[in-house]
């Protein structure tokens, strides 16, 4: 049996966290390590259970969930944050990406799919609802003055945005796992770029994926 996934809930409402912990302890994959009621308590209990997913709400007291988001990304880059929220405000979506989220979801998405965000997240894979994408590739901008993407670059930044993992992308490919890390990092160099969230919509902004497509993982 693999690894569970470890999850934090960060959400200031205490019936949110109440549920989403009985919901997902259903899931014998996922372990809950912690839950936390403003966004300073959610970055110092990161430091101490480091999470694989932290789901965090945007509307925290005393530090944000974008703030929470770009320091426990900072701090912790093994960890991923999926945005889970009611809020849907250009300013949110493009705030929470721009700090490192992964994945944005709204609060009404269906159970099934937040479960299968979580396990993508964990893998490293981009899940955005339909209408943060749709905000999301406006706010995109193309690159001042971006180095040309090799072509094997180019194939991964597609993989990437179609939302697979890098063991997929590197399975598809047909090389190793380590070896798509590194075209990873090299790609969002060249764009200028600090997520994989960010490369993906840029893929869509540019034609080489459909906005549809991104984070919306198919079979």
């Amino acid at each position: 049996m693999t690894d569970r996934v470890r999850v934090m809930i960060v959400d200031d409402h205490s019936v949110v966290r109440r549920g989403l912990r009985m919901f997902l302890e259903d899931d014998p994959q996922l372990e809950i390590v912690g839950e936390a009621a403003d966004g300073e308590e959610g970055v110092r209990l990161a430091r101490e259970t480091r999470p694989d997913v932290v789901l965090m709400d945007l509307l925290l007291p005393k530090l944000d969930g974008i703030g929470a988001t770009e320091k426990i990304r900072e701090e912790l880059p093994d960890t991923q944050v999926i945005a889970l929220t009611s809020v849907l405000e250009d300013a949110s979506v493009v705030g929470a990406v721009k700090a490192g989220a992964i994945g944005y979801l709204l609060k009404n998405t269906e159970a099934d799919e937040l479960l299968s965000a979580i396990h993508a997240a964990a893998e490293g894979e981009v899940r955005l609802s339909p209408e943060a994408s749709a905000r999301l590739v406006r706010e995109i901008r193309s690159p001042q003055s971006p180095e040309t993407l090799t072509e094997r670059e180019t194939e991964v930044l597609r993989l990437l945005a179609e939302g697979k993992a890098n063991k997929e992308i590197a399975r598809n490919l047909g090389i190793s796992e380590q070896t798509v890390k590194s075209h990873v990092h090299s790609l969002l160099a060249k764009l200028g770029m600090l997520s994989r969230t960010q490369a993906a919509l840029y893929a869509a902004r540019i034609g080489l994926v459909p906005l549809a497509q991104v984070g919306r993982r198919g079979d």
